[in-house]
């Protein structure tokens, strides 16, 4: 079999990929991306949120108690960027910021009653839509998935990933 041509399956062959191949992808992921934040958008929209918050939500609810200092690793924003969610956040009474035990200088967020009400609000929305499409595509094709979208992650990201990953098993 020619390389390229197909695999068991349908596949394409994994060993040698195109520039057209690896640019179906590539859109393929712009696409899918629109289509997974698309829900959560419409959502914040009536709430003049954007995407930075919605980032901040979930992971403040994924890791409750989590620090400003973690929160800002995590995002990959600076501290200015995130400061000014946060504040916006704070204020509407989404999260509460609480000043550590051992550490005063530390702030610990948590998500408030009404935080983790839109936070499940957008997750389910985009679980709906990733339930979906992993029925669609079967267990192989999860298992695949996942395994492509760590192999693009640099390492200290896919470690950071992996920590969330174990905390939440």
């Amino acid at each position: 079999m020619a390389e390229g041509t197909g695999g068991p399956g349908g596949g394409e062959s994994l060993l040698f990929l195109t520039d057209e191949q690896l640019r179906k992808g590539i859109e393929a992921m712009f696409f899918a991306y629109r289509a997974f934040t698309a829900d959560p958008d419409r959502i914040l929209e009536g709430m003049d949120y954007g995407r930075a918050h919605h980032r901040a939500i979930h992971f403040i609810h994924r890791s409750p108690g989590t620090t400003v200092t973690n929160l800002l690793s995590v995002l990959g924003v600076t501290k200015q960027s995130l400061n000014r969610v946060l504040r916006r956040l704070i204020k509407d009474g989404l999260v509460e910021s609480r000043v550590g035990r051992q550490d005063k200088r530390e702030r610990h967020l948590v998500l408030t009653g009404k935080g983790a009400a839109l936070e499940r609000e957008l997750s389910d929305a985009q679980r709906a839509r990733m339930r979906a499409a992993y029925r669609a595509a079967g267990p192989a094709a999860v298992q695949g998935f996942r395994q492509v979208l760590e192999a693009m992650m640099d390492p200290q990201l896919r470690r950071q990933y992996q920590t969330l990953k174990e905390a939440g098993s």
